[in-house]
This record gives C-alpha cells, structure tokens and sequence, in this order.
C-alpha cells in the first residue's frame, strides 16, 4: 500500500489508507447539464497530508476523525495542490479502525 509521501501526479490505480482531519465546505456546481455537491477534505498519514474532493454522497458518507480506504484512485493537480481522488472508478470505504496517527514534533 502506497503512503502519502510517495504521491506523485498523474499517478493511477492507487491503494490509501488515510485518516480524515478536516473538511472544507461543501458547495453545489451544475455541469455537463447535471448538478451535484464537492467537498474538500484533508486527509493524512504518518509521512504528509493531501487534498482529497469528495463528491455528492462520499461527503455524507465521511465524517472527521475516520480511516478511509481509496482503492482504484488517482492523483491530479487542481491550483498548484496535488489532490488525491476515488473517481468514477475507485471506491472510499470507511474502516472501522484508527490509523493512530502521532502529530509531527
């Protein structure tokens, strides 16, 4: 399983265990003539943190303090910050387990 410090854009096909520390507001776009919701959320393990959107119902499905699992997804860069992405393809899975993360000292 990759960590976050070996993240790199464009990257594809990634398995992450992350714990969920922080959301952004959530905000309604509509597009391609359909509408929906995106979240920014801020996860992180023991080597980094990364910006991980989350839309429609993941939002509802992920709250602070949870261990996500995001197998089949792929990294970007949206305004010069790499995000890291389920996509229509990759899975979150909430685990019932606490990645037990020390603060950097």
């Amino acid at each position: 399983m990759i960590q976050i410090k070996d993240l790199k854009a464009n990257q594809k096909k990634i398995t992450i265990k992350v714990k969920i520390t922080d959301f952004g507001d959530s905000r309604n776009f509509y597009k391609f003539g359909k509408g929906g919701r995106i979240c920014t959320a801020l996860g992180k393990d023991e080597t980094g943190r990364i910006c991980i959107p989350l839309w429609n119902e993941e939002i509802d499905k992920v709250k602070i303090g949870d261990t996500i699992l995001i197998t089949g997804g792929f990294t970007n860069v949206f305004q010069d910050l790499l995000q890291l992405n389920a996509g229509r393809f990759g899975t979150i899975e909430v685990l019932d387990e606490d990645l037990n993360i020390e603060p950097k000292k």
